[in-house]
């Protein structure tokens, strides 16, 4: 008897002083494609230690000053419709993934959505009744394949500036349906002034900070960028006591890759395994030991794992690049 209380004790005791990791949302931003996808799409999902993927059906409007939002047709990849959502989260769901769905709008030849601004009240009026049918159709669709969160929109700060009481009307309108997580995906220099966080249950970031100007920046140099971007993260999280969420965050495997991290520029054609890894762990060594951080959404993570990313490839896919084995081990970390 004595020995064996003597063995609770103990085992007791050990658990008490052994490290506490807290389980974080490790994230993929898994990319709507042409096709339907399978097992062998996910598990890749699997082997890189991912708990979530951001699902993204699309909406499409002409120029930043169109009211009109174009969403759900069969002229779409069939990723980027409903149905294909849907059956992404279907097989996701089989490998015990979690989802965000997050629908996005694109504009004509990649204009930045933060710009969409309309020059009339009639305009004004006509945007909102078309983005209220494009993500009502889709809070809809994750209440019915009970998603884990929602986010509400993305990179859109000029609309939010100029109409934030439709904004928070449309959150009503959207928790009226949906009953899970809510977020919004603010740019890396928007945040701060986002109006509705108190109403959402994370702090979305699209987290896009510049880190370093060196063209190979050190983990040492990422890790020093991050002490001015930081301490803003922490304190708007703990003034409103919601967690902050990196909705987005990635480098691209090219020189420069912290300089300017959002850039998608094609002209950018040197190849640097080296600076998206520094960039990388830094990023995930400073936030996902952090108590008030929820974690984040790797940009990008394509379905056709094997045919994609590799070391001669300059864009934000970790895939098939030593960056995939950071971000796996970090995530096994934190399951």
């Amino acid at each position: 008897m004595r020995i064996a209380v003597l063995f609770f004790i103990a085992f007791t005791l050990g658990c008490s002083v052994a490290p506490y990791k807290k389980s974080k949302i490790n994230g993929v931003s898994f990319v709507a494609a042409r096709d339907a996808v399978d097992s062998s799409h996910v598990a890749p999902v699997v082997n890189v230690n991912a708990n979530y993927a951001a699902i993204m059906p699309f909406g499409f409007i002409k120029n930043l000053k169109h009211p009109e939002i174009i969403h759900n047709t069969d002229r779409q990849w069939f990723g980027e419709t409903r149905a294909g959502a849907e059956q992404y989260i279907t097989e996701l769901r089989k490998a015990n993934i979690n989802v965000m769905v997050k629908p996005q709008i694109w504009v004509w030849r990649g204009e930045f959505t933060g710009e969409i601004t309309m020059t009339n009240e009639e305009d004004w009026q006509t945007l909102e009744t078309s983005y209220t049918s494009f993500i009502i159709e889709y809070a809809d669709m994750a209440e019915k394949v009970n998603a884990e969160l929602f986010c509400i929109g993305t990179e859109l700060e000029s609309f939010i500036k100029h109409r934030p009481e439709y904004w928070s009307q449309l959150i009503k309108k959207i928790k009226s349906i949906y009953n899970g997580k809510l977020t919004y995906a603010a740019n890396w220099d928007e945040f701060v002034r986002t109006p509705f966080w108190n109403q959402l249950d994370y702090i979305g970031v699209d987290a896009y900070f510049p880190v370093s100007d060196k063209e190979t920046p050190s983990y040492e140099d990422c890790i020093e960028g991050w002490t001015s971007h930081k301490p803003i993260l922490k304190q708007l999280s703990q003034a409103l006591k919601k967690s902050i969420l990196f909705t987005e965050y990635g480098y691209r495997s090219v020189d420069f890759s912290g300089k300017q991290p959002w850039l998608s520029d094609h002209t950018m054609k040197d190849v640097n395994l080296k600076a998206q890894v520094n960039a990388t762990q830094a990023l995930l060594d400073t936030f996902w030991g952090e108590n008030w951080f929820a974690g984040g959404f790797i940009w990008k993570w394509f379905i056709m794992h094997d045919k994609v990313g590799g070391h001669d490839n300059t864009m934000f896919t970790p895939q098939n690049k030593p960056a995939q084995a950071v971000i796996s081990k970090t995530y096994a970390t934190f399951k």
